[in-house]
């Protein structure tokens, strides 16, 4: 085989290849640039790879090159494998897509090879050959802790300790395996490059192979890979876009608490999330993940407040909340965890505009409890009302939820799934809802049905308080 090598300088960072090596790339890293070296392959023996490639794809049933009528095209959704772990299914969409690419990423220690392993062990026992390489950690590491999550293990799961891409491609031709499992992206090279594992090279030359691998045998792979400390994705990120599905997995490793969200997702919404406790036997999936952040939840605190987002196809109640202190020295501190600093900043704009609050020399903190990093304008509301109760030292009570987007002139802007949202907080308990008064209108109906089913239970009434602007809040703190 003919062969011409040349080098080049590759941004660890994002890919950036350049024939001088540079102090700063282009995307503003510094010294990130590698030398590598590059194999470019003669015509003839691209020739004979493309050739291997095409018998390869029509012994699959691939047709290549041949256009389809798409009202012809049979959807996928039918097709999707039951991981056997409902929230993970949730956040994939409804099960894994036979041919897709998932890449799940999360801190050391976080349950990444937990889950994957529990998924492993309950699809091979329903569907068939799994396969699972492991560039980390023994076969006998692996077995240790399946043994302590899974218990009694298939005979159809299959462990294979290597990192080389050219022996995990042949063993999978002899395998036939129905899921595969690459632990980590960061640890598998190939043979045609000189580069180390986990430059960009080897990184997009491995993630090639297993497309190659999952669309031409519609096996479903997972692979895993490494995080920094700031919690993005470690080394490049040419696997990010080469991926269907890219699952985080976040959590504090001092709780039980995780929390599996889709960043990226070809085959369903990222809106969802999937809930998880960790345990002596492995992750246990929490179904009733509102009642669990708010079963601590004070009645009398100061400062904390309920709202409630809609989290893709389910309603989430949570727990706000805020700390206001005077400032010592400098200038006041905005600290925010769950919120947006920018979105904090303007609800504290409003408050000190429209509600007369001196937050000049206040330190102000926010947190959303559980970790919880909500997407859109729920807990705009919520978040202000904290704050001022923090302030004023009144508290609004744990019967009460408080929902709905503030706009720079204080009126409230409606949100949706309103009708959903209050049969969730009806179901938890409260007493008493504030949200804005387009919502409140709309809800007069489901609102007496409500109330019909408690006076039958003999119990408290659900009073919907609907406002216009945030001014309105204060006569009913």
């Amino acid at each position: 085989m003919a062969k011409k090598n040349k080098t080049v300088f590759v941004c660890q960072e994002c890919g950036y290849e350049s024939s001088k090596w540079m102090g700063q790339c282009i995307c503003g890293a510094w010294n990130s640039m590698v030398e590598e070296k590059v194999i470019d392959l003669d015509t003839e023996d691209k020739r004979r790879r493309t050739s291997t490639r095409e018998t390869s794809a029509g012994n699959a049933n691939i047709r290549a090159g041949k256009p389809e009528r798409l009202s012809q095209v049979a959807s996928g959704e039918k097709e999707r494998i039951d991981t056997g772990i409902g929230e993970l299914n949730r956040v994939l969409g409804g099960g894994l897509v036979p041919g897709s690419l998932t890449l799940i990423s999360g801190e050391p220690g976080i349950g990444k090879s937990t889950i994957i392993i529990q998924a492993a062990a309950r699809i091979a026992e329903k569907k068939g050959v799994v396969l699972y390489v492991s560039g980390e950690e023994s076969e006998e590491q692996i077995k240790m802790r399946a043994d302590r999550v899974c218990g009694n293990l298939s005979n159809d799961l299959f462990i294979l300790a290597e990192t080389n891409m050219e022996n995990v491609s042949q063993i999978c031709q002899q395998l036939q395996p129905v899921f595969l499992i690459i632990d980590s992206i960061q640890t598998m090279y190939t043979a045609d490059l000189d580069s180390a594992p986990g430059s960009v090279s080897q990184v997009r030359a491995c993630g090639n192979e297993l497309m190659r691998i999952g669309k031409v045998s519609n096996i479903p792979v997972f692979i895993v890979a490494h995080v920094t400390k700031s919690g993005d994705l470690a080394g490049p990120r040419i696997v990010e876009h080469m991926v269907d599905c890219v699952l985080s997995f976040t959590g504090d490793r001092s709780h039980e608490m995780r929390i599996l969200r889709a960043q990226k997702n070809r085959f369903g919404t990222t809106s969802e999330i999937g809930a998880f406790e960790m345990a002596e036997s492995g992750l246990i999936e929490i179904e009733n993940l509102s009642g669990t952040l708010l079963e601590e939840m004070d009645k009398g605190s100061e400062g904390a407040v309920a709202t409630a987002v809609y989290e893709g196809t389910r309603p989430l109640i949570l727990e706000v909340q805020a700390l206001t202190s005077p400032t010592n020295i400098g200038f006041a501190r905005r600290t925010s965890l769950g919120v947006e600093n920018s979105r904090l900043n303007m609800i504290l704009a409003v408050l000190e505009k429209k509600m007369g609050l001196s937050l000049i020399n206040q330190d102000v903190y926010v947190n959303i409890v559980g970790g919880i990093r909500p997407e859109g304008t729920y807990t705009d509301l919520a978040v202000a009302l904290a704050v001022y109760s923090s302030y004023k030292g009144k508290a609004l009570g744990s019967k009460t939820l408080v929902l709905g987007e503030i706009g720079l002139t204080g009126d409230l802007r409606a949100v949706q799934n309103g009708e959903k949202i209050l049969k969730e907080a009806a179901r938890l308990g409260f007493e008493r809802i504030i949200m804005p008064v387009r919502n409140a209108e709309k809800l007069r109906k489901p609102v007496a049905a409500i109330n019909a089913a408690r006076r039958d239970q003999q119990s408290e009434t659900l009073k919907v308080i609907g406002i216009r602007n945030i001014t309105e809040v204060q006569k009913l703190l």
